[in-house]
């Protein structure tokens, strides 16, 4: 699988990363349903198997479980050591609510846990998950105390994750950002009208996560699994789930279905390749439950769609959008 470094550090990364997010199981404000760690330990294992070297994490995915499920599938993984990636910065209330914690003696304690969690010697990239809210000096708190744990050694790089420019910005008069995680997908292209030419312009990596918009453009969901989907997971009440959104997110998976043929592979491949086309994309997050799962999108970072397509593609979504 090709590699690009990301931003300003020495870790050169697949284009696609395994995501996990959804093995975190449920209990928790953002969860995905209940997850069998079995089928999340070998949907990792046939993630790295066929290519990927990065995992990427954070703390709040089952409020530790997620963590916990990687650091078992680390040891039982008999090849190189994936780069481990995870993120700080929100944790429950005491009503289980996530809530932003950005303080520097929160952030000292997370990643002890993390670590310990992962039970890994050093985090490869460390992320602030959220921002705080505007103009909050925590910030610049969080940043500094990101800035100390590199230094300190008990982590090799620090990015952000669903920062803006000006945010960006004010990190950076701090220290350098070594990557930003944006949403980004066909349905969601918020990022490209400033975010991404700036990260380019500045040389800050980026991983993008839910290319396929959470599952909507894998071509496995139909209205019917959404109606099925269990009480505690997030998607089943997400504007993007329900209407009127939904008949326009099926009918631009009718649309891919086309092209996904002509390459013998996924819809969900095409979704997650045309994210990769952007120049400023260094990497995709991609999540899978199990080893089939995996096997149907990991390759993703391998297929190179044509022009024609590219093409194809942005006329749908031109029409969708008027």
């Amino acid at each position: 699988m090709q590699t690009r470094t990301l931003g300003n550090s020495d870790l050169n990364i697949t284009r696609v990363g395994y995501g996990a997010w959804a093995i975190g199981g449920s209990g928790w404000q953002f969860a995905w349903g209940s997850q069998n760690d079995n089928d999340s330990i070998a949907a990792i294992h046939r993630a790295l198997e066929l290519g990927a070297n990065w995992i990427d994490t954070a703390a709040v995915y089952g409020l530790g479980h997620s963590e916990e499920v990687v650091g078992h599938a680390l040891k039982a993984w008999s090849g190189p050591r994936p780069y481990v990636f995870t993120k700080c910065g929100l944790r429950p209330d005491k009503q289980g609510n996530v809530e932003r914690a950005l303080s520097r003696d929160s952030i000292r304690q997370e990643v002890q846990d993390s670590l310990r969690r992962l039970a890994v010697d050093v985090i490869d990239l460390y992320q602030i998950h959220w921002p705080p809210d505007p103009d909050s000096p925590e910030l610049e708190e969080a940043w500094s105390a990101l800035v100390d744990l590199k230094r300190e050694g008990k982590v090799r790089w620090i990015g952000v994750s669903n920062f803006d420019v000006p945010q960006l910005k004010r990190a950076r008069k701090i220290a350098p950002v070594t990557s930003l995680q944006p949403p980004y997908s066909l349905i969601h292209r918020e990022v490209e009208n400033e975010i991404l030419p700036y990260c380019l312009h500045e040389n800050i990596g980026v991983i993008v996560y839910s290319p396929m918009a959470s599952g909507l453009l894998t071509g496995a969901m139909t209205r019917e699994r959404i109606a099925r989907l269990p009480h505690d997971d997030w998607r089943k009440t997400n504007a993007d789930f329900t209407e009127p959104n939904l008949s326009r997110n099926l009918a631009l998976v009718d649309q891919l279905r086309e092209i996904a043929r002509r390459h013998n592979r996924g819809v969900g491949e095409v979704a997650i390749a045309w994210t990769l086309h952007n120049p400023a994309v260094t990497g995709a997050i991609v999540g899978a439950r199990n080893a089939k799962q995996a096997e149907g999108v990991m390759r993703a970072g391998d297929l190179q769609l044509s022009d024609a397509e590219f093409n194809q593609i942005d006329d749908f979504l031109t029409e969708a959008a008027a």
